[in-house]
């Protein structure tokens, strides 16, 4: 899978939003077997966590992709947590202090359903929502320059590192949205009436800006992709395409840490054990 691995300059115009492979829900459930018992391993290992960021266009599929791809986990092994609009507390606090704060520990998966990307995505769409962070520098929009954006990036980028040298493996996965499918996604939302409540007026809002986000995805792409924190570019108009690559693309990189093995027992216990099976079978 390290075909979707960004490894040098991209351009998301020229990046595939459509692969079909076939028999792909049954791949997903064989491959997310056996996530699930690498989790297990993981955490008794007890050195790595694991970061697993997703971002997308509205519609991407993050919320489902999640649901399936975690679905053979032991439900203490992985967390998810979704950013929406900073809260009060959260904007009384830098942009990453509320990512930071809920990084997976080792042993598990922490799955960030938009991430701190965010504050390099929507906030440069949008830079009208920088004012609501307080910074003392920025007292309107025409202080955000260039060189905010450039900091900015550097700012994630040591982040990144210093949490991969911490111990934590990182994916962080693009799903590749055409905007003809999510148009086809949106109208899905709106006729069928149990998806109804997934519509908002504002997601018509954000995609007339969609070349907008395209560009600013490109960037945010081209200038973090590094080999502790690589970006995975996954065509999402197919769901199960979509979900299959990135647990096999988890499996396959995580197999590759052969270090990450099941603690062996202390010589004086593994010595005891028929003694301690006899012990509970006297009782």
């Amino acid at each position: 899978m390290d075909n979707y691995k960004v490894t040098t300059s991209i351009s998301l115009k020229n990046s595939e939003t459509k692969v079909i492979i076939d028999d792909a829900e049954k791949e997903l459930k064989s491959i997310r077997k056996k996530l699930g018992k690498l989790q297990d391993t993981l955490y008794a290992h007890g050195k790595y966590a694991v970061l697993v960021c997703l971002q997308g266009m509205d519609t991407s599929g993050k919320d489902s992709l999640i649901r399936e791809v975690f679905k053979d986990f032991n439900a203490r092994g992985v967390e998810v947590h979704s950013f929406k609009v900073p809260t009060e507390l959260e904007l009384k606090h830098d942009y990453i202090w509320r990512h930071y704060i809920v990084l997976p520990t080792r042993g598990k998966f922490g799955v960030f359903n938009r991430t701190h990307y965010e504050n390099v995505l929507v906030t440069r769409v949008h830079p009208s929502y920088i004012l609501g962070e307080n910074i003392p520098t920025i007292n309107s929009v025409e202080d955000i320059d260039d060189a905010f954006w450039d900091k900015r990036f550097e700012q994630i980028n040591n982040f990144e590192k210093y949490i991969a040298e911490s111990g934590t493996l990182i994916f962080k996965f693009f799903l590749n949205l055409s905007k003809e499918e999510q148009k086809n996604r949106l109208l899905r939302r709106l006729k069928k009436q149990e998806k109804n409540w997934k519509f908002s007026p504002g997601d018509l809002k954000e995609r007339k800006l969609w070349d907008a986000y395209q560009t600013c995805y490109e960037d945010a792409i081209n200038r973090t992709s590094k080999p502790h924190a690589p970006w995975y570019i996954i065509p999402a108009d197919d769901k199960p395409t979509a979900r299959y690559i990135v647990a096999k693309t988890m499996y396959d990189t995580l197999s590759q840490y052969t270090d990450i093995q099941e603690p062996e027992l202390d010589d004086k216990v593994k010595a005891n054990l028929e003694l301690y099976i006899k012990e509970l079978n006297n009782e």
